[in-house]
């Protein structure tokens, strides 16, 4: 109910896909905060709507994620072709400071609307309306008493998960494997240690042992903050071993 109840005011576009939404409640009562998945999943379906920290986003490609699902919706960007609502040179849905609601339909009704928003046969109601900083200020002090009771509650309720947390002994991680520090390999005379350059996993080894590499070649590819980053050869050379 408070997700449909809420008004979420854009404040970025582009957070995990070109045109998606960073927005917030403007009402501080429909404010839901969650923690963010980790590690993050490794999929998430396309037009999933997710909240983490105290943010909406709407997932515009299928893709890893950490936001916590609250429904589905419409697509936020349309490549395929010009509609009312995607326009020539502006192939994303929403603008800076656009407000969002949502409203409950069947899997099968959301179906139809997706196939039909990017034929142009199906177009989200639009609104023009004013955001007025004078007005929101009256309307923040307003509902000071309410907002305040919101919060409170919302804090007694962290405290009570962090309780439980601790009671169930998953407020520290340890882990169950003992880990062991591992020697560096001694390298023979010439050869270079290719590090990389920042904390991720690895995604693909595009090279193996004894394989000849010009400056410049990628050789491996991780994945970082739900990125990819390529590590190149700085040399023309020979793959001496590969450790991930």
């Amino acid at each position: 109910k408070v997700v449909f109840d809420a008004n979420y005011l854009v404040l970025g576009l582009g957070d995990v896909y070109l045109g998606a939404p960073v927005a917030t409640p403007i009402d501080p009562r429909h404010r839901l905060v969650t923690t963010k998945y980790n590690p993050a999943r490794t999929w998430t379906p396309e037009n999933a709507v997710g909240i983490g920290g105290a943010y909406m986003c709407v997932y515009g490609i299928e893709g890893p994620g950490g936001y916590q699902f609250v429904g589905r919706t419409v697509q936020m960007w349309n490549r395929l072709r010009i509609t009312k609502s995607f326009t020539e040179g502006k192939p994303w849905l929403l603008r800076f400071f656009d407000q969002i609601q949502f409203y409950p339909v069947g899997a099968d009704e959301l179906l139809d609307m997706r196939d039909g928003f990017l034929r142009g046969q199906f177009e989200v109601d639009i609104i023009e309306t004013t955001f007025k900083l004078s007005d929101y200020l009256a309307f923040l002090s307003s509902i000071t008493e309410s907002a305040d009771a919101f919060r409170e509650t919302q804090q007694f309720a962290f405290h009570e998960e962090r309780v439980r947390w601790r009671e169930l002994g998953l407020d520290e991680f340890v882990s169950e494997q003992e880990v062991n520090e591992t020697q560096e390999e001694v390298l023979p005379p010439g050869a270079e240690a290719i590090r990389c350059t920042m904390p991720g996993s690895v995604w693909k080894v595009l090279v193996s042992p004894g394989e000849e590499v010009k400056k410049g070649d990628t050789l491996i590819i991780e994945e970082s903050m739900k990125m990819e980053f390529q590590q190149l050869a700085p040399s023309d050379g020979f793959i001496h071993s590969v450790h991930v």
